[in-house]
């Protein structure tokens, strides 16, 4: 009876806090349009290639530096006469997977030592934290590219190198909110029911930390997706043919003179990715804040 109890009172409580989150969200203007930019994205980069007359590699030497809006090409073509805005959506299905991808092994891996860390702390936390703190102190951007340099590249191999550079954030945010909540009447009733420590950690610690944790995460995926674009135009991210946002910034700064396009439209996606994902991740952090009193 007792254990019922206390599992069946946070319910109304958190259903309650679960419906002001979601209108908070809603009366946050710039978050709707960030959700909408992204699934503008996302169904264009989906849909988009099967309903356009060309694929991406499709090559059409006379149809080469057509600028936008030239007969079928909405967007233009390339050097070597593709299609721009085929490229441009299947580019973009590779750069939003990289990013979803990457986002979600370090949010898992970031998360899973944040709760470890907060749950435990003394030498544990200690430990866990200062590896952390190790991994802060070197420039991302310039680990990722070392990392890069030796891994021959390919879209699997960079989500792991991106994931492998952006869990440390969400670890200290899970580290801190874990450590927060640990202490708790909440916690407190649950090792007097004698719940082991997993089950504290994962069961009642876990689901009260996740605002955080989605908020971090959303963020992560613009960062994914910036850092992928990032390496890609460097040379060192994935490479012809296979089109991504990144390479293909990279293969159009020879012609900012004299096709301005072929840079434009990928700079511009990067750009309403980066920019939407952002402003949905300000929308849910203030949503999820139980101090936030939106206008």
């Amino acid at each position: 009876m007792t254990d019922m109890a206390f599992k069946a009172d946070p319910a109304p409580t958190q259903r309650w806090w679960q419906r002001r989150a979601v209108k908070r969200f809603l009366r946050h203007r710039l978050a709707l349009f960030g959700l909408a930019i992204i699934v503008l994205l996302v169904l264009a980069c989906v849909i988009g290639p099967f309903l356009l007359p060309f694929d991406d590699l499709y090559i059409d030497l006379r149809a080469r530096f057509a600028p936008p809006m030239t007969g079928s090409h909405i967007f233009g073509t390339d050097p070597l006469g593709r299609d721009l805005a085929a490229r441009l959506f299947m580019a973009g299905r590779i750069s939003l997977l990289v990013g979803f991808a990457a986002m979600l092994m370090s949010t898992v891996f970031g998360s899973l030592i944040g709760i470890v860390a907060g749950y435990y702390g003394g030498r544990i936390g200690a430990v866990l934290m200062r590896f952390v703190d190790a991994m802060l102190s070197f420039p991302s951007i310039f680990l990722l590219l070392a990392l890069a340099a030796f891994i021959k590249p390919s879209p699997i191999m960079i989500t792991l190198i991106i994931a492998a550079t952006s869990w440390m954030e969400i670890t200290r945010i899970v580290e801190a909110e874990i450590k927060s909540l640990r202490e708790r009447d909440f916690i407190m009733a649950a090792r007097t029911l004698g719940l082991s420590n997993s089950q504290i950690m994962f069961r009642e610690l876990l689901p009260n930390a996740i605002g955080p944790i989605i908020v971090a995460a959303t963020l992560t995926v613009a960062r994914a997706i910036l850092l992928e674009a990032y390496v890609s135009f460097l040379g060192y991210g994935i490479q012809p043919p296979l089109p991504s946002w990144g390479n293909m910034l990279n293969g159009a700064q020879q012609y900012l003179d004299s096709a301005p396009w072929l840079a434009i439209v990928p700079g511009v996606a990067i750009t309403l990715a980066v920019t939407g994902f952002n402003f949905v991740g300000d929308g849910l952090r203030d949503a999820l804040d139980a101090r936030s009193d939106i206008a």
